[in-house]
Protein backbone atom coordinates (compact mmCIF):
# COMPACT_ATOMS: atom_id res chain seq x y z
CA UNK A 1 0.00 0.00 0.00
CA UNK A 2 3.01 2.23 1.17
CA UNK A 3 4.49 1.59 -2.42
CA UNK A 4 0.99 2.48 -3.95
CA UNK A 5 0.72 5.67 -2.35
CA UNK A 6 4.21 6.56 -3.83
CA UNK A 7 3.27 5.69 -7.11
CA UNK A 8 0.19 7.47 -7.65
CA UNK A 9 0.57 10.12 -4.92
CA UNK A 10 -2.08 9.23 -2.61
CA UNK A 11 -1.85 10.16 1.06
CA UNK A 12 -1.78 7.39 3.39
CA UNK A 13 -3.22 6.51 6.79
CA UNK A 14 -1.77 3.66 8.83
CA UNK A 15 -4.60 2.56 11.78
CA UNK A 16 -1.80 1.45 13.97
CA UNK A 17 -2.83 0.63 17.75
CA UNK A 18 -1.82 0.88 21.50
CA UNK A 19 -0.70 -2.30 21.26
CA UNK A 20 2.92 -0.58 19.99
CA UNK A 21 3.20 0.39 24.03
CA UNK A 22 2.89 -3.03 25.16
CA UNK A 23 2.49 -3.68 29.32
CA UNK A 24 3.02 -0.04 29.62
CA UNK A 25 5.53 1.44 32.12
CA UNK A 26 4.02 5.10 31.44
CA UNK A 27 0.50 5.90 32.49
CA UNK A 28 -1.25 7.30 30.64
CA UNK A 29 0.31 6.73 27.89
CA UNK A 30 1.84 9.71 25.79
CA UNK A 31 2.71 9.30 21.70
CA UNK A 32 6.30 9.90 22.79
CA UNK A 33 6.30 6.76 24.61
CA UNK A 34 8.90 3.72 22.87
CA UNK A 35 6.92 1.06 24.73
CA UNK A 36 7.94 -2.04 26.73
CA UNK A 37 6.90 -5.20 24.31
CA UNK A 38 7.96 -8.82 24.16
CA UNK A 39 9.38 -9.09 20.80
CA UNK A 40 9.03 -13.26 20.95
CA UNK A 41 5.92 -13.41 23.08
CA UNK A 42 2.47 -15.16 22.39
CA UNK A 43 1.32 -11.58 21.24
CA UNK A 44 4.33 -9.57 19.98
CA UNK A 45 2.99 -11.25 16.18
CA UNK A 46 0.73 -8.05 16.33
CA UNK A 47 2.42 -5.52 18.32
CA UNK A 48 5.43 -5.99 16.72
CA UNK A 49 3.90 -6.38 13.10
CA UNK A 50 1.79 -2.50 13.83
CA UNK A 51 5.22 -1.22 15.00
CA UNK A 52 6.64 -2.18 12.05
CA UNK A 53 3.94 -0.49 10.09
CA UNK A 54 4.67 2.53 11.74
CA UNK A 55 8.55 1.95 10.92
CA UNK A 56 7.80 1.87 7.17
CA UNK A 57 5.64 4.46 7.02
CA UNK A 58 8.09 6.72 8.73
CA UNK A 59 10.64 5.05 5.93
CA UNK A 60 8.52 6.15 3.18
CA UNK A 61 7.88 9.52 4.20
CA UNK A 62 11.24 10.57 4.90
CA UNK A 63 12.92 8.20 2.03
CA UNK A 64 10.37 8.98 -0.58
CA UNK A 65 8.57 12.09 -0.04
CA UNK A 66 4.98 10.14 0.48
CA UNK A 67 2.41 12.19 2.33
CA UNK A 68 1.27 9.81 5.65
CA UNK A 69 -0.41 10.12 8.35
CA UNK A 70 -0.43 7.39 11.49
CA UNK A 71 -3.51 7.16 14.06
CA UNK A 72 -2.68 4.70 17.75
CA UNK A 73 -6.14 3.41 17.90
CA UNK A 74 -7.06 2.44 21.65
CA UNK A 75 -9.86 -0.04 22.56
CA UNK A 76 -13.23 0.86 19.79
CA UNK A 77 -16.60 -0.72 20.09
CA UNK A 78 -19.80 0.13 18.41
CA UNK A 79 -22.80 -1.70 16.32
CA UNK A 80 -21.91 -4.58 13.92
CA UNK A 81 -18.75 -5.80 15.33
CA UNK A 82 -18.76 -9.68 14.39
CA UNK A 83 -20.18 -11.20 17.41
CA UNK A 84 -17.49 -13.72 18.33
CA UNK A 85 -14.79 -11.41 17.41
CA UNK A 86 -12.56 -12.08 21.10
CA UNK A 87 -12.56 -8.28 21.77
CA UNK A 88 -13.60 -7.73 25.58
CA UNK A 89 -16.46 -5.77 24.73
CA UNK A 90 -18.51 -8.19 21.94
CA UNK A 91 -17.40 -11.14 24.31
CA UNK A 92 -19.17 -9.48 27.16
CA UNK A 93 -22.28 -8.53 25.22
CA UNK A 94 -22.54 -11.71 23.40
CA UNK A 95 -22.24 -13.69 26.55
CA UNK A 96 -24.84 -11.45 28.44
CA UNK A 97 -27.43 -11.53 25.88
CA UNK A 98 -27.16 -15.47 25.07
CA UNK A 99 -27.32 -15.78 29.68
CA UNK A 100 -23.52 -17.46 29.62
CA UNK A 101 -21.18 -15.91 31.69
CA UNK A 102 -18.57 -13.15 31.10
CA UNK A 103 -15.68 -14.50 30.68
CA UNK A 104 -12.67 -12.64 32.76
CA UNK A 105 -9.25 -13.25 32.27
CA UNK A 106 -6.84 -13.27 35.55
CA UNK A 107 -7.75 -10.76 38.46
CA UNK A 108 -9.82 -9.18 36.02
CA UNK A 109 -7.86 -5.88 37.75
CA UNK A 110 -6.27 -5.12 33.98
CA UNK A 111 -7.92 -1.82 32.88
CA UNK A 112 -9.06 -0.52 29.16
CA UNK A 113 -9.86 2.61 27.85
CA UNK A 114 -13.25 2.34 25.36
CA UNK A 115 -14.18 4.73 23.04
CA UNK A 116 -17.36 4.47 20.64
CA UNK A 117 -16.77 3.94 16.75
CA UNK A 118 -18.02 7.52 15.56
CA UNK A 119 -15.73 8.97 18.00
CA UNK A 120 -12.84 7.25 16.31
CA UNK A 121 -14.33 8.04 12.85
CA UNK A 122 -14.69 11.36 13.47
CA UNK A 123 -10.94 11.61 14.91
CA UNK A 124 -9.32 9.68 11.43
CA UNK A 125 -11.11 12.52 9.64
CA UNK A 126 -9.96 15.10 11.37
CA UNK A 127 -6.50 13.67 11.43
CA UNK A 128 -6.55 12.63 7.48
CA UNK A 129 -7.62 16.70 7.20
CA UNK A 130 -4.96 17.89 9.23
CA UNK A 131 -1.21 19.19 8.15
CA UNK A 132 0.29 16.51 10.79
CA UNK A 133 1.89 13.31 10.37
CA UNK A 134 1.33 12.06 13.84
CA UNK A 135 1.28 9.29 15.72
CA UNK A 136 -1.55 10.61 17.50
CA UNK A 137 -3.41 8.46 20.05
CA UNK A 138 -7.47 8.16 19.27
CA UNK A 139 -9.02 6.18 22.01
CA UNK A 140 -11.41 7.39 24.98
CA UNK A 141 -9.16 8.55 28.37
CA UNK A 142 -12.27 6.44 30.51
CA UNK A 143 -10.20 4.00 32.04
CA UNK A 144 -12.05 0.65 33.45
CA UNK A 145 -11.24 -2.61 34.91
CA UNK A 146 -12.63 -5.87 33.65
CA UNK A 147 -14.72 -6.14 36.41
CA UNK A 148 -16.04 -2.49 36.16
CA UNK A 149 -16.86 -3.27 32.34
CA UNK A 150 -18.69 -6.07 33.18
CA UNK A 151 -20.81 -4.61 36.02
CA UNK A 152 -21.54 -1.92 33.02
CA UNK A 153 -22.18 -4.79 30.89
CA UNK A 154 -24.51 -6.25 32.98
CA UNK A 155 -26.31 -2.74 34.10
CA UNK A 156 -27.26 -2.43 30.39
CA UNK A 157 -28.05 -5.84 29.88
CA UNK A 158 -28.84 -8.25 32.59
CA UNK A 159 -28.66 -7.78 36.35
CA UNK A 160 -28.56 -11.20 37.47
CA UNK A 161 -25.39 -11.98 34.47
CA UNK A 162 -22.49 -13.43 36.44
CA UNK A 163 -18.97 -13.69 36.21
CA UNK A 164 -16.37 -16.59 35.41
CA UNK A 165 -12.72 -16.17 35.48
CA UNK A 166 -10.26 -18.13 33.75
CA UNK A 167 -6.58 -18.36 33.74
CA UNK A 168 -4.55 -14.63 32.31
CA UNK A 169 -3.12 -14.87 28.86
CA UNK A 170 0.38 -14.61 28.52
CA UNK A 171 1.81 -10.77 27.89
CA UNK A 172 -1.71 -9.38 28.54
CA UNK A 173 -1.10 -5.27 29.24
CA UNK A 174 -2.15 -4.31 32.74
CA UNK A 175 -2.73 -0.80 31.89
CA UNK A 176 -4.38 1.16 28.86
CA UNK A 177 -4.89 4.61 28.73
CA UNK A 178 -4.26 7.17 26.27
CA UNK A 179 -3.24 10.27 27.01
CA UNK A 180 -5.11 12.57 24.07
CA UNK A 181 -3.40 16.09 24.62
CA UNK A 182 -1.53 16.13 21.42
CA UNK A 183 -4.82 14.88 19.74
CA UNK A 184 -7.36 17.84 21.30
CA UNK A 185 -4.37 20.37 20.48
CA UNK A 186 -3.50 19.61 16.80
CA UNK A 187 -6.60 18.29 15.73
CA UNK A 188 -9.30 19.87 17.96
CA UNK A 189 -10.28 16.65 18.47
CA UNK A 190 -11.40 14.35 21.57
CA UNK A 191 -14.21 11.92 22.39
CA UNK A 192 -17.87 12.59 23.22
CA UNK A 193 -19.78 9.28 23.89
CA UNK A 194 -19.04 7.49 27.27
CA UNK A 195 -19.34 4.13 27.92
CA UNK A 196 -23.05 4.28 29.06
CA UNK A 197 -24.01 5.98 26.62
CA UNK A 198 -22.36 4.19 23.60
CA UNK A 199 -23.06 0.41 25.19
CA UNK A 200 -26.21 0.41 24.72
CA UNK A 201 -26.64 1.45 20.91
CA UNK A 202 -24.28 -1.53 20.66
CA UNK A 203 -26.17 -4.21 22.46
CA UNK A 204 -29.30 -2.96 20.63
CA UNK A 205 -27.96 -4.12 17.47
CA UNK A 206 -26.07 -7.56 19.14
CA UNK A 207 -29.10 -8.48 20.44
CA UNK A 208 -31.07 -8.39 17.14
CA UNK A 209 -28.50 -10.40 15.79
CA UNK A 210 -28.32 -12.75 18.58
CA UNK A 211 -32.23 -13.33 18.32
CA UNK A 212 -32.20 -13.68 14.83
CA UNK A 213 -29.59 -16.19 14.60
CA UNK A 214 -30.92 -18.50 17.44
CA UNK A 215 -34.27 -17.96 15.70
CA UNK A 216 -33.25 -19.38 12.09
CA UNK A 217 -31.31 -22.07 14.26
CA UNK A 218 -34.21 -23.19 15.69
CA UNK A 219 -35.74 -23.42 12.27
CA UNK A 220 -33.52 -25.90 11.19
Amino acid sequence: MLGLAKRIGARFLLTSTSEVYGDPLEHPQKETYWGHVNPIGVRSCYDEGKRTAETLTMDYHRGAGVEVRIARIFNTYGPRMCLDDGRVVSNFVSQAIRKNPMTVYGDGKQTRSFQYVSDLVDGLVALMESDHIGPFNLGNPGEFTMLELAEVVKETIDSSATIEFKENTADDPHKRKPDISKAKDLLNWEPKISLREGLPLMVNDFRNRILNEDEGKGNK
